[in-house]
């Protein structure tokens, strides 16, 4: 019989502990990029090698901020909690609904703003709660306030 090669342990050791070294060069697919310009990438899940999961990242478009804003749609995908890429279609619908709050919400406070700035404070008087009651605002369904 033939002797089977020697397989040199330390050797093999050796090497592995070299390549471990090396920086890995991970090549994903570019799946899009949002409005900030963020861009995610994903490695496929293949169960062959036990892998059952995609890897999802995204690239900041600023490296040096923490405080990154990331769509909901696309942090959703990350997360694994929705199977397919946004749409751009999507993500400008979201966006524009997202722009009318802000404006509809600068609206209320410089309404608001108006009647504590004229000092009638008598028309925001607070509850049992937390929360200020208005005139405008009917305090039970259905029923008309109190004056």
């Amino acid at each position: 019989m033939a002797q089977p090669p020697a397989r040199h342990v330390w050797r093999i050791v050796l090497t592995n502990f070299l390549n471990s070294l090396r920086p890995r060069q991970i090549r994903g697919t570019f799946m899009g990029e949002d409005y900030f310009g963020n861009k995610y990438y994903e490695i496929g899940a293949n169960p062959s090698i036990g892998k059952r999961r995609a890897s999802r990242w995204f690239e900041p478009s600023d490296k040096d901020a923490f405080d990154q804003e990331l769509p909901a749609e696309w942090e959703a995908w990350l997360r694994n909690r929705r199977d397919n890429v946004p749409t751009d279609e999507e993500l400008m619908k979201n966006l524009a609904i997202m722009d009318m709050k802000k404006t509809n919400a600068l609206k209320l406070d410089q309404k608001f703003k108006k009647v504590i700035d004229k000092g009638d404070l008598q028309k925001i008087e607070k509850g049992l709660s937390s929360f200020p009651k208005y005139d405008d605002y009917e305090l039970i369904p259905g029923k008309e306030n109190k004056k």
